[in-house]
C-alpha cells in the first residue's frame, strides 16, 4: 500500500500550494476519489469550494470540466443529445460535459430537479443513456458538486436518492486569522493555478483502485459498520436513517483511508475517521430533534461514542497480527 500513501502525499502537497489549511477536508476529498465516489461540498459563497475541485482536478491529472447549473439548464445540457447533420443527412451524438473524469457541478441545487435526475445514472452506473443508446462514462469518473445552504431563492434542495448518492459532504468552514493572512499572501493577486503540477493520470488512479480493493477488511470491523448504521436507523431523533448503500460507503472508504496511511488492513479508528462525512448528508432529523436545536453531527457523534469498539488484536491479515 505504499503507493498509494506514496502518491497520497504527492496531492497533498500540489493541492496545499493553493488551499491553506484544510488537510482533514482534502484527504477525505481524496479518500472518496481512490473510492470511486463522488463529492458534495456544502458551504457558503467564497470559502473555496470551486478553487478546491479545480487545483485538486489538476493534481489528479485527470480531464475536468465545469458546468454552471442555473434553472434554464436542461437535461441534455448535461448527458448530450442527438444533432440532425444536414450534410450526411443523418442524427450524430452530441456527447454533454458529463463525458469527462471529473465533473464540476457548480451551485448544483440551482437547477431543476429534472435537470438534477440526469446525473442519477452517470453517479451510480457511469454511463449515459442518449436516445436509447448507451454510454459508458471515461474511467475514473466523478462528480464534484458544491452548492450554497443559505440561499434559498431560486434553489432546488437535492432529493434524498441523489444526496445518497454522493460518497461524503464536506463543508470548508471560515479559515482563521493566521490561515486567512496566508490566503491573502498566497492568494492575493489571483490564483496561481499555474503551480500546481499533475503526479497522477487517470491510468495511476485505476492502479491505486485496484491496490486498495487488496486491503483485507475483518469480520469484526465490518460488524462494526454494520452496527454503527443500524443505530442510525434506530435513533429515535432520525426520521430516516442510513441505506445500505452507507455501509458500503464506509466499508469502501475504510479500505481506501487505511491504503492511504500505508496500511494493507482497515481498523476501527479509519471508519471512526470517516463516519462523519460519509454520513451526515444520509440522515434526516425529526421535527423534535430540531426543536431542541440538535443536529446530525451531535447525534451521529453520539451513536459514535456510545458503539464499542470490537477487539482486532487477534485479527489475521494476509498471515500475521496486527498487534
Amino acid at each position: 500500500m505504499q503507493t498509494v500513501a506514496h502518491y497520497t502525499k504527492l496531492l497533498e502537497r500540489e493541492t496545499e500550494k493553493i488551499i491553506v489549511g484544510k488537510r482533514r477536508q482534502i484527504d477525505m476529498i481524496l479518500m472518496a476519489v481512490l473510492s470511486g465516489g463522488h463529492v458534495l461540498l456544502n458551504d457558503l459563497p467564497g470559502s473555496g469550494k470551486t478553487t478546491l475541485v479545480k487545483t485538486l482536478s489538476i493534481a489528479l491529472g485527470c480531464e475536468f470540466k465545469r458546468l454552471q447549473f442555473t434553472p434554464d439548464l436542461l437535461p441534455s445540457d448535461i448527458v448530450g443529445m442527438a444533432v440532425f447533420n444536414q450534410k450526411t443527412t443523418e442524427f450524430e451524438l452530441m456527447k454533454g460535459p458529463v463525458h469527462t473524469n471529473i465533473l464540476l457541478a457548480d451551485e448544483i441545487n440551482r437547477a431543476i430537479p429534472r435537470t438534477q435526475s440526469a446525473l442519477l445514472e452517470a453517479m451510480e452506473e457511469g454511463q449515459t443513456t442518449i436516445d436509447g443508446k448507451t454510454l459508458p462514462l471515461p474511467q475514473p469518473f466523478l462528480v464534484m458538486a458544491t452548492q450554497n445552504p443559505v440561499e434559498r431563492e431560486s434553489t432546488f434542495m437535492l432529493p434524498a436518492a441523489q444526496l445518497d448518492r454522493f460518497f461524503v459532504c464536506l463543508s470548508l468552514g471560515y479559515p482563521d486569522a493566521e490561515e486567512e493572512v496566508a490566503i491573502l499572501a498566497r492568494l492575493g493577486d489571483g490564483t496561481p493555478y499555474e503551480e500546481v503540477n499533475p503526479v497522477t493520470s487517470p491510468e495511476v488512479l485505476m492502479k491505486m483502485r485496484e491496490e486498495i480493493s487488496q486491503v483485507k477488511v475483518s469480520d469484526s470491523c465490518s460488524r462494526y459498520i454494520v452496527e454503527l448504521v443500524q443505530k442510525t436507523r434506530n435513533c429515535p431523533w432520525f426520521k430516516q436513517g442510513a441505506s445500505p448503500r452507507a455501509s458500503r460507503c464506509l466499508y469502501q472508504g475504510g479500505k481506501a483511508y487505511a491504503a492511504m496511511q500505508g496500511r494493507d488492513f482497515v481498523l476501527p479508528e479509519d471508519i471512526k475517521k470517516i463516519w462523519q462525512p460519509v454520513m451526515e448528508h444520509r440522515v434526516v432529523l425529526t421535527s423534535d430533534a430540531r426543536f431542541q436545536k440538535k443536529t446530525s453531527q451531535s447525534i451521529l457523534d453520539e451513536i459514535l461514542d456510545e458503539t464499542g469498539v470490537p477487539p482486532y488484536k487477534k485479527e489475521l491479515f494476509n498471515g500475521r497480527k496486527t498487534e
